[in-house]
């Protein structure tokens, strides 16, 4: 996979909804309920983190979800983007970029979406091939002002902010030209999650899939 084709799936994924989740899940038996919840209220682009030993196993159940596009969050090495494609995985975010990822990316046919924090970040990507990306982390980055001010000189790269995003605010990420849509946990807090109160989760997934963009 080229990194323009790379992009137009991210650009693809970010178009789905206004908000990705960002799941971290430590039981297999929520994994599907949750993906439901999550589709059923309007947010089809899932991020699973790969930060708890069962991850790849609910990349696999969530993949079965109809309705669902589910991708792999925190790919670090060639043998993440390995795992991660194998358990069903449609996309990849990571929290930064090395060649050695996107090599092992664009090998296996995983759209990534490749964190960036600086403008040499964004020109690193964008002499690469990609035209979209991660902000990452944007909060502790400069927050929306940041964002705003790497897209003046570099209009070319668009971005899902990712980081210390919430429902407060969302909409000053997605006001700007240069964001396609923004990553967040807050659809699905660890609570309700553990509660298994989906249908409070289906409820901040409407809410979050009506944000202006």
């Amino acid at each position: 996979m080229t990194p323009q084709d790379a992009s137009l799936k991210c650009a693809e994924v970010c178009g789905l909804a206004p908000v990705v989740p960002v799941l971290v899940v430590n039981d297999v038996a929520h994994a599907r309920p949750l993906a439901e919840a999550l589709v059923a209220g309007g947010l089809p682009a899932l991020e699973v983190t790969l930060r708890t030993p069962v991850a790849l196993d609910v990349i696999r159940e969530m993949a079965q979800v109809e309705g669902g596009v589910v991708g792999a969050g925190t790919l670090l090495t060639p043998e993440d983007v390995k795992n991660a494609v194998a358990a069903g995985a449609k996309f990849g975010v990571s929290p930064g970029a090395t060649d050695t990822l996107l090599d092992a990316c664009e090998a296996a046919d995983l759209p990534l979406l490749a964190g960036t924090s600086t403008a040499s970040d964004v020109m690193r990507l964008l002499e690469r091939g990609y035209t979209v990306a991660k902000f990452f982390p944007a909060e502790a980055n400069g927050g929306a002002p940041a964002l705003k001010a790497i897209g003046a000189p570099l209009p070319q790269m668009k971005f899902c902010p990712t980081g210390g995003v919430s429902l407060k605010n969302a909409n000053d990420y997605l006001s700007l030209s240069n964001t396609l849509c923004v990553g967040g946990s807050w659809v699905a807090p660890a609570g309700l999650v553990e509660k298994g109160d989906w249908k409070a989760i289906e409820e901040l997934a409407r809410e979050a899939a009506a944000l202006p963009r």
